[in-house]
């Protein structure tokens, strides 16, 4: 066995090679990369007023600018590991896939793993990710926070009440509650739109809704014309409402729905300094104080050489830096 092959260095180029295994909020561009060299980053938060400034007499004294206020938070990356094994009874006897007479090579097997090991460290950065744009950074349980914004950032999340059960809502009027919540709150930073991810059922009850059914059934016509999917993105508003069922299992097997059943979280796009996932480097000591990568692989022989251990590593923590442009949508009729 060609254990160049499996070193730390090829195995890492390899697993940041392949793929990504998109879901949504990862597939959006959303949020931007930071790769950092240490376990922790630090948010420098700095707050301001703009004021009107009066006029002042030729040669007189002039207005004094007043002082920033600046907070720093310090916040730690959390590790997340994933191991597997390839020992010989995954080799031995075994045919390559799509081949009746060769045998399954090593190199093929490590392919294999690396690539479900990577498709599990992706759907838990999905899952981080619209954990950050809820404001509540979650484990994989479903339960265990890891940050909590609205606690650090000392702030109350901001709800939007859509009654949609309620045929005389102006439906179009909690729309404009939320951008306008989004545009005050983004202080200084540039948006190209805002986005509302939502349950099914949300969705179902927002489409349905007797001010909002005439614009959609339009929308949908043009679409269907298209061959497109109205779930993907229906506007209305100002707000581009798209239903969203990513669900995965976590450890304990149970199955965790990423937006719960009637709610909907709206937030902006294209953003420059809103949204960032941080990488941290893995505790290797290859690695310490170095820049960190996305993903990390690497293998330890057994004893007598019965086969690998296999341990990857993709250290993220996603978050938003203005917890107030989170906007949780729900219907409480």
């Amino acid at each position: 066995m060609n254990l160049d092959l499996f070193s730390m260095g090829a195995l890492t180029q390899a697993l940041n090679l392949f793929p990504i295994q998109y879901g949504r909020v990862n597939s959006m561009g959303l949020f931007r990369d930071d790769f950092i060299s240490t376990r922790q980053f630090v948010i420098d938060e700095q707050t301001g007023t703009l004021s009107l400034l009066p006029v002042t007499a030729w040669g007189g004294p002039a207005t004094i600018a007043s002082k920033l206020s600046r907070k720093a938070r310090i916040i730690a990356v959390p590790p997340t590991a994933h191991e597997d094994h390839m020992d010989p009874n995954d080799l031995q006897d075994v045919r390559s896939f799509g081949s009746e007479t060769a045998a399954d090579m090593p190199a093929m097997k490590m392919a294999q793993k690396l690539a479900r090991m990577r498709a599990r460290h992706d759907i838990t950065a999905e899952f981080r990710k619209i954990s950050a744009l809820k404001g509540i950074v979650l484990d994989a349980d479903g339960s265990t926070t890891l940050l909590n914004l609205y606690t650090e950032f000392s702030i109350t999340q901001v709800t939007v009440d859509f009654e949609l059960g309620t045929a005389l809502t102006e439906v179009r009027d909690k729309g404009m509650i939320v951008l306008r919540n989004i545009e005050d709150n983004l202080l200084g930073d540039v948006f190209s739109g805002v986005t509302a991810l939502v349950s099914q059922e949300f969705f179902d009850k927002l489409v349905k809704h007797p001010t909002v059914k005439d614009a959609y059934d339009g929308y949908q016509e043009a679409s269907q014309r298209l061959g497109g999917d109205m779930r993907k993105g229906f506007t209305f508003a100002g707000i581009t409402f798209e239903e969203y069922r990513g669900k995965a299992t976590n450890p304990a097997g149970a199955t965790v729905r990423f937006i719960a059943a009637g709610d909907g979280h709206a937030f902006p796009m294209g953003t420059q300094q809103t949204f960032i996932n941080t990488y941290a480097p893995a505790d290797f000591m290859e690695t310490v104080n170095t820049v960190a990568l996305p993903y990390y692989a690497k293998t330890d022989m057994v004893k007598f050489e019965r086969g690998l251990d296999i341990h990857t590593q993709s250290n993220n923590l996603p978050i938003c830096n203005r917890p107030r442009v989170l906007v949780r949508l729900f219907s409480s009729n």
